[in-house]
């Protein structure tokens, strides 16, 4: 198999820093205008087309589905001609869909806006990101994967209030017009600004200890197990989201206290970010992924045992294990396989991921009806059967 090769930057290229700044700056733009656009638009596109909202996150349902079909080839992709070129045709995909979504009158448009926001999800959200630093930096990428993420974890938080104000201020089909060109303004050139692909002959030869180290696992067992560990993160970390204040409520907290602790979980990643780019980024990502997926359990036991006194305590839990987790779905596949065919396999691996993050609220909103507040213990089953998923795999994994 032929080995893919670092590219590495030389004075007169961009360096590690602005490239993280600038991818991830446009990762913030592009998860911000789709998969956080309905949290605050949902509402009054369905009050303006006459719909239900489920209908509106229902599409994007379907568009995160379409995004992880797609996966694979888009990492094929980019494993042959680099992330620069596909990442800018995403921001124009991205364009379309927005402004399409602005003129919907109706569900036909709405369902087409939402297939075009799915194919630019698919082309531009982390996993295409984290293979263009692959193709970029080979094994080297791990910091600069855990920069662009410390930049977009800021999405929803900067998102969401913008979003409002221009829904409130003027309506939301502007809002998805103003996304738009933001997207041609900034995303599109950050993206164009990152460096082209070198080719395989101009490309030096790889440091061999920089390869992983040959083991006993196939290739093939370890990927079902990140694709299980990785679907069942995504739906906790989906279905636990869309219900968290319902959830805290149930277990006793006032609306207040469930809206300070919900408030926790945006900060807990970061911070968790930060001790993966810090102490944890000593060791191999099997440990962080490890320590990640006992968050959740652990912060349900502290839950049920402390009810609304330590519901605080279940957030910053729950959000450290997934800011850390997001990290992984870059940093994992990386260290046990290599950069060669890196995004083929995120694709490959983030497949399963997709559709439970779309299924997720769903399924977990039918269980709390069905079971109460013991439906936060279907989250933490679903946690350590991940966690177990990862006592599985070698370090020394085969490429």
């Amino acid at each position: 198999m032929r080995l893919l090769v670092t590219q590495v930057p030389t004075d007169r290229e961009t360096g590690p820093l602005a490239i993280v700044f600038a991818l991830g700056t446009a990762q913030t733009i592009a998860w911000a205008s789709s998969y956080y656009l309905p949290a605050i638009l949902a509402a009054p596109i369905a009050r303006d087309l006459g719909l239900a909202p489920t209908y509106v996150f229902g599409a994007l349902s379907g568009a995160l589905v379409i995004s992880g079909l797609l996966g694979p080839r888009v990492g094929h992709a980019i494993d042959t001609f680099g992330g620069r070129g596909l990442l800018a045709v995403s921001n124009l995909v991205f364009v379309a869909g927005l402004l399409l979504l602005s003129v919907a009158h109706g569900v036909v448009v709405l369902v087409a806006a939402w297939v075009l926001l799915g194919i630019g999800m698919g082309m531009g959200l982390y996993e295409a990101a984290f293979a263009t630093l692959a193709r970029i930096y080979g094994s080297n990428a791990r910091r600069t994967i855990t920069g662009i993420t410390l930049i977009a974890g800021f999405a929803s938080t900067l998102g969401w209030p913008l979003t409002t104000w221009l829904a409130a201020e003027y309506d939301w089909r502007v809002a998805c017009q103003v996304w738009a060109a933001i997207h041609i303004c900034l995303a599109l050139p950050l993206n164009l600004s990152l460096p082209r692909a070198v080719p395989w002959d101009q490309q030096p030869r790889p440091d061999p200890g920089a390869s992983p180290i040959s083991g006993q696992q196939s290739e093939t067992f370890a990927m079902v197990l990140l694709a299980y560990m990785f679907a069942a993160a995504s739906f906790v970390s989906s279905g636990v989201s869309a219900i968290l204040p319902t959830m805290l409520v149930a277990f006793g907290a006032t609306p207040a206290q469930a809206l300070l602790a919900g408030t926790l979980v945006g900060p807990a990643q970061v911070g968790a970010r930060l001790l993966e780019a810090g102490w944890l980024g000593r060791f191999h990502p099997l440990l962080s992924a490890r320590l990640a997926m006992l968050m959740n359990p652990i912060g349900v036991v502290a839950l049920v045992a402390g009810g609304p006194l330590l519901a605080s305590t279940f957030t910053v839990l729950y959000g450290a294990g997934n800011g850390i987790i997001t990290i992984a779905r870059g940093t994992l596949p990386l260290a046990l396989f290599g950069p060669a065919g890196f995004g083929r396999r995120v694709g490959m691996i983030s497949l399963p991921s997709r559709a439970t993050g779309a299924l997720a609220p769903l399924a977990l909103g039918v269980m709390v009806e069905r079971f109460g507040s013991s439906a936060l213990w279907i989250s933490a089953v679903a946690s350590i059967s991940a966690f177990f998923a990862l006592l599985l795999l070698r370090a020394d994994q085969t490429k």
